[in-house]
């Protein structure tokens, strides 16, 4: 089936559901989902993994009318594997537990493939296959740049590149289907660097639906930069400091802070965010969106995995709680539309998540950021991001940058720990860069953020 023509996709998902029907479903919906993709990396020059390959699989869940859900996948796809493939579909189903929120899609569309340009998620030179020369090129100049742009690197730990496509096609029973489409390359570097006894390894990577938007000689450059930046680091005195977060450490603690808009995390008690709609949670000057329109996003989709079409939705507006992020069964808990947020695995129900996350940028760089703080901490890693406690906010991270002396970048940290709430370091924040920058699918630009306690020597 990796190769079947669309239309026999589109007849096979539709016997399965139809058939789902007929021996005991209320209703059912399916997702199909192929794709290929190669992989080449390096170590030090030599070839570490190189592998091509495609998959693809689908998934089957069946509803009964007291909400009870069952999923079940497979990849084999002949009539009496389908038929394996429903009766543990409605196995599942009657030993879940029943919940009157869950409901397929029922809308009039989930979106129009023909928005493709629009959205920038194909690429036609990735979609015509990268040549493996080409791969192999780009991975050892990677390596021949980061080799050479510092004395003190020691080793190349990984030169890495992926390309590849990916498409699904959604169906339920109540009339909805499409298909969406995306290809997607990444590059990334790490290295590992040393001075006297000091040692630190680091790395860089960058992601895109089009091979052209990526520069893997920035990529390797900035590896070694960020790693050197660091190399040496000791701890700060501790106290309270002025934090300018560059983009990727800010991108790191929204993805946290994300997470707390998700209503299936609210509903559940794990979200520190439960009642506070219309609150204000923040600076004034941070407002935060979840864009699943947004071109070129990688989080970016038509619909999502129960069909619905995605949105632009404000989370946070200078500071307070707009909204927060649904699938159609916590939508209908709170007697809310979905916000076309649902996102499921090949073997689970659907869940809520972030599509493409990031805060509303400033208007200033950050070297005037820097400039302004005078004597502060710049942090370009925050570690420990998990142990964050969602419940209550929490946290202790662990950091790694560099002093700010004078308005300029100084001496390197580590062994440095920040401690406080989520939502007091929010209120703390002071200005936002104008650097908005993608890591995945979620953004950061710099950050400055007053006051924080820092725990060093």
């Amino acid at each position: 089936m990796l190769h079947a023509s669309r239309r026999d996709v589109e007849a096979l998902v539709a016997w399965t559901i139809d058939e789902a029907k007929k021996r005991g479903a209320f209703g059912a919906d399916a997702i199909y989902l192929r794709g290929g993709s190669s992989h080449l990396v390096m170590r030090d020059g030599n070839i570490e993994d190189d592998v091509t390959g495609g998959a693809n699989a689908l998934s089957l869940r069946t509803l009964d009318s007291a909400g009870h859900q069952g999923i079940a996948y497979g990849n084999a796809f002949d009539r009496a594997d389908l038929l394996s493939l429903i009766e543990w579909s409605l196995s599942n189903c009657r030993n879940a537990k029943d919940d009157p929120y869950v409901a397929l899609f029922s809308g009039a569309s989930c979106g129009c493939e023909c928005d493709n340009d629009a959205l920038r998620l194909e690429d036609p030179v990735i979609l015509s296959g990268l040549p493996r020369d080409r791969r192999l090129r780009i991975c050892r100049e990677m390596t021949e740049l980061a080799s050479s742009s510092d004395k003190r690197l020691l080793s190349v730990r990984s030169a890495a590149w992926s390309d590849g496509w990916e498409e699904a096609f959604y169906a339920n029973s109540v009339g909805v289907a499409a298909w969406r489409r995306e290809t997607f390359a990444s590059c990334g570097v790490a290295v590992l660097l040393q001075e006297g006894d000091s040692v630190e390894m680091g790395g860089y990577d960058d992601e895109s639906h089009f091979f052209s938007a990526l520069d893997h000689a920035f990529v390797a450059e900035r590896a070694v930069k960020k790693t050197a930046l660091v190399l040496g680091g000791k701890p700060v005195p501790t106290g309270r400091y002025t934090l300018l977060l560059d983009p990727e450490a800010t991108s790191s603690l929204l993805a946290i802070a994300g997470e707390l808009f998700c209503a299936s995390r609210i509903h559940k008690n794990r979200s520190l965010l439960k009642g506070k709609l219309g609150r204000q949670i923040a600076s004034p000057c941070l407002s935060l969106v979840d864009d699943g329109r947004l071109p070129g996003g990688m989080g970016t989709a038509f619909f999502d995995d129960e069909g619905v079409p995605t949105r632009r939705t404000c989370l946070m507006e200078s500071g307070k709680v707009k909204g927060f992020l649904y699938n159609i069964r916590h939508a209908n808990e709170d007697g809310a539309t979905s916000t076309g947020n649902a996102s499921r695995g090949m073997a689970s129900p659907p869940d809520v998540d972030i599509t493409n996350l990031y805060p509303m940028p400033g208007e200033r760089s950050q070297a005037e950021l820097a400039g302004e703080i005078g004597r502060g901490l710049y942090v370009t890693e925050m570690m420990g991001l998990h142990t964050v406690d969602s419940a209550s906010g929490d946290f202790s991270l662990g950091v790694k940058g560099a002093l700010i002396a004078d308005g300029e970048i100084a001496s390197p940290v580590a062994e440095t720990t920040i401690a406080g709430n989520i939502l007091e370091l929010l209120k703390h924040v002071v200005v936002l860069g104008n650097d908005l920058k993608f890591f995945g699918s979620v953004g950061g630009c710099s950050m400055v953020v007053e006051g924080i306690a820092v725990a060093g020597k």
